[in-house]
């Protein structure tokens, strides 16, 4: 990673996000609808939530789904023009499944 490996720091940034994606909260319909202003909370962290752990197994399909969904991206990018792109989502589609085969791969 220290040579600014770019298809890894991209996959890694968006898989993060993703995954901390997975952890928020759903909202439920009465937070959707919101409080008179008079009984809004108050307060440093007042509004925070809680987010929710994820297993080992939740955080294994994350990764595979960012990784499918680039390799499916990849295939749709059949015009020579997009051979570029195409062969970066594959690259860095092929960084998260090394992840999750492990080092021994690697």
């Amino acid at each position: 990673m220290r040579a600014r490996d770019k298809a890894a720091v991209s996959a890694l940034r968006s898989t993060l996000a993703a995954l901390d994606n997975a952890e928020a909260v759903p909202l439920t319909e009465d937070q959707l609808r919101g409080t008179a202003l008079e009984a809004s909370p108050a307060g440093v962290g007042a509004t925070e939530a809680v987010r929710q752990e994820l297993s080992e197994h939740t955080v294994v399909e994350v990764v595979r789904a960012e990784a499918a969904e680039r390799l499916e991206a990849a295939e749709q990018l059949t015009a020579p023009a997009h051979a570029d792109r195409a062969a970066r989502l594959r690259a860095e589609a092929d960084v998260l499944l090394r992840f999750l085969d492990g080092p021994e791969t690697a």
